[in-house]
């Protein structure tokens, strides 16, 4: 039989991106407030729909650049300022997920260094970055004062997915440097690996470790006095995607 499409239903296709980033020593991820409906003054992920002309990995970038100003790091740029780390992360498409009508969502992980405020923009009225273990914890967010209501949609599930990514994905993966600027040091990479992870490492283990996995850390020749005391060794990320041995996560 030949092909007719009005005898499929129609639905729409999104992007929703969990953007993560270490401030003050902290997880964060990146919350919008919904400006317009479902779930207008919501806290939410940002995202929106896919546009006929567009790809996900670039209608995942423009709402990025939309509703916080932020912009995904480009490998032909490697001394770009607040660059994001971005991937697929996962598909969602409960039947029930929009209200709107049948709504198919793709994932993306971002991961950005220590990230300035962001702005709102698009169908956002304002954004903010919200410590990750309250947000798990909550299922939602508020200032102080406010009721927390649940994130809107399903966001509370995409969340913890893109967490968990994050967690089991820098154990094996040299991931954790996109949480650091271009050169760093030990100090500061246990300190990433320590928020995201929720534990604290011992620092002579761990230095150890990450200056003993081959292709993990490359020597500046620099060094800093940054975080106080005595100047401290600057690195860059290595050639390594891939971590032998990996950094495995304490169990707690």
């Amino acid at each position: 039989m030949p092909y007719d499409p009005s005898a499929f239903p129609p639905f729409a296709v999104t992007v929703d991106l969990v953007v993560l980033t270490v401030r003050r020593h902290s997880l964060c991820a990146l919350a919008v407030r919904r400006g317009e409906p479902p779930f207008q003054g919501r806290w939410a992920l940002p995202g929106g729909f896919v546009r006929a002309d567009e790809d996900l990995a670039q209608a995942a970038a423009r709402e990025l650049a939309e509703e916080t100003g932020l912009c995904v790091h480009d490998p032909a740029a490697p001394n770009q300022d607040h660059g994001a780390h971005l991937e697929q992360l996962a598909t969602y498409g409960d039947p029930e997920r929009d209200p709107r009508m049948r709504v198919v969502s793709v994932a993306h992980l971002a991961l950005a260094p220590d990230l300035p405020a962001p702005r709102a923009g698009g169908d956002a009225s304002n954004a903010r970055w919200a410590p990750v273990e309250e947000m798990l914890e909550q299922s939602g967010y508020g200032r102080a004062g406010e009721a927390v209501a649940p994130l809107a949609f399903d966001h509370a599930r995409i969340l913890a997915d893109g967490v968990e990514r994050a967690r089991s994905k820098i154990e094996y993966s040299s991931l954790a440097t996109a949480f650091c600027p271009p050169e760093f040091t030990v100090g500061e990479l246990r300190r990433v690996y320590e928020a995201v992870w929720s534990v604290a490492l011992d620092p002579r283990n761990f230095h150890r470790k990450v200056t003993g996995t081959p292709g993990f850390l490359v020597p500046t020749g620099g060094t800093t006095t940054r975080q106080g005391g005595r100047p401290a060794q600057l690195f860059r990320a290595g050639g390594a995607t891939l971590l032998n041995p990996p950094m495995l996560r304490p169990e707690v």
